[in-house]
């Protein structure tokens, strides 16, 4: 039971340096067009190699 003292508080610290990641990716604008990355690969005039 002595483990718990340790772990508890551990797995609190990960999982707020998780969240923290995750509102950092929603601050930079990571997430801002998935429906237009799920379309673009639907297009005709899509490019497997991207232009340089």
């Amino acid at each position: 039971m002595d483990i718990l003292a340790y772990l508890i508080p551990i797995s609190l610290f990960l999982g707020g340096i998780g969240l923290a990641a995750f509102f950092w990716a929603l601050k930079a604008r990571q997430f801002d067009d998935p429906q237009g990355d799920a379309s673009r690969i639907l297009k005709p005039d899509y490019e497997d190699k991207p232009k340089p």
